[in-house]
């Protein structure tokens, strides 16, 4: 006859289905992510540190822990959540995996020191290292993303802002930049936290123009600077980084200035004039020729840039655009978008 667990050695099982559910997890999650830095990312050093942490997590994944499993028993296979069910781009991929495998870890900190204590601060050292492999890996998705870009969309105060943005995402749109110099903060910040959850869901990056500590508020991708904005150190330390810096610039001075400062991307223009950088001479066309032989990062024309002149300007060297009236101000932005990126995709002729 076998005799029943003792109440100690009942929670002791309880304590071992804990750690092994949840090192499961962590496997799982570290596995998807590895995944995508292998074959998304083609980021050998990034899947090499996902395989490392699977394997020291899977060494704690013992034959004891395992035999306590019970999953026709486990009430927790029957629940599940809508956002589980599906996901809005590789990014919320990403992230809802981080946050299960930081979670498992955390958990497994916690009760594996009922377990085995040096499990436990092994599983904390692994969250940190999780912490920094989320800020790297989301850090190197940015800035492929903005390698890719072809058009930026700066925004203006308008009526049908978030309409506006979603149709030129729906058109392609990669990038946006949230500018309102007239707003107040609680307008600002509302609008900015629509404006990213809509980039969020189209895989879009979403810039902050000017404001540091709005960009942070809302976890944006990054912010965009003026010459006479807050210091480029000062705004990187604040932002670290994994996040993107934009600088716009009006000469070459400016340009190797900003270049040397490490800004992820810079402003090249205005290359025609335009009321929203009034009082701002047109820099025309010489500059962007000038960017296009000798900026090392990536960079997009600016200034007046709309569907009579964008062929000028790429003749001139521009393989990337910003925007504001023209789609801001467009009756079908989701076709003006289009337009534009097929203009900046063409391929061009041998010379």
């Amino acid at each position: 006859m076998v005799e029943p667990y003792s109440q100690k050695e009942q929670i002791q099982q309880v304590v071992y289905r804990i750690l092994d559910a949840n090192l499961d997890r962590a496997r799982e999650g570290l596995r998807i992510i590895e995944e995508w830095c292998r074959f998304g990312l083609n980021n050998a050093q990034l899947a090499l540190e996902c395989k490392r942490l699977r394997q020291e997590v899977a060494k704690w994944h013992t034959p004891e822990l395992r035999a306590a499993r019970d999953t026709p028993g486990d009430p927790g296979t029957e629940l599940t959540h809508p956002q589980e069910e599906q996901r809005a781009s590789i990014k919320s991929v990403l992230q809802a995996n981080f946050c299960r495998i930081e979670e498992a870890l955390r958990v497994l900190e916690e009760y594996s020191k009922l377990y085995h204590p040096t499990m436990a601060k092994a599983c904390k050292q692994m969250r940190y290292q999780v912490y920094t492999l989320e800020s790297s890996l989301m850090g190197h998705q940015r800035h492929q993303l903005l390698w890719r870009s072809r058009l930026y969309l700066v925004t203006s105060p308008s009526e049908t802002l978030l309409n506006n943005v979603e149709a030129a995402l729906k058109g392609g749109l990669t990038l946006l930049q949230y500018r309102d110099k007239t707003a107040d903060d609680s307008l600002r910040l509302e609008q900015a936290r629509k404006l990213r959850q809509l980039c969020h869901i189209y895989g879009a990056l979403f810039i902050v123009n000017d404001r540091v500590d709005v960009a942070l508020a809302v976890d944006a991708d990054g912010v965009h600077l003026g010459q006479q904005d807050m210091p480029i150190a000062v705004a990187r330390q604040l932002l670290g980084s994994q996040r993107l810096i934009g600088l716009s610039t009006t000469n070459k001075e400016e340009m190797q200035a900003a270049i040397a400062e490490g800004v992820d991307y810079i402003g090249v223009g205005p290359v025609y004039e335009t009321p929203t950088k009034l009082g701002k001479v047109a820099t025309g066309l010489e500059y962007v020729s000038y960017a296009a032989k000798n900026c090392s990062i990536p960079w997009f024309a600016i200034g007046g840039i709309d569907a009579n002149n964008i062929n000028d300007v790429i003749d001139a060297g521009a393989e990337r655009v910003a925007v504001v009236r023209s789609l801001m101000q467009a009756e079908q932005p989701t076709l003006v978008t289009q337009y534009l990126l097929s203009q900046l995709n063409r391929i061009k002729p041998e010379l």
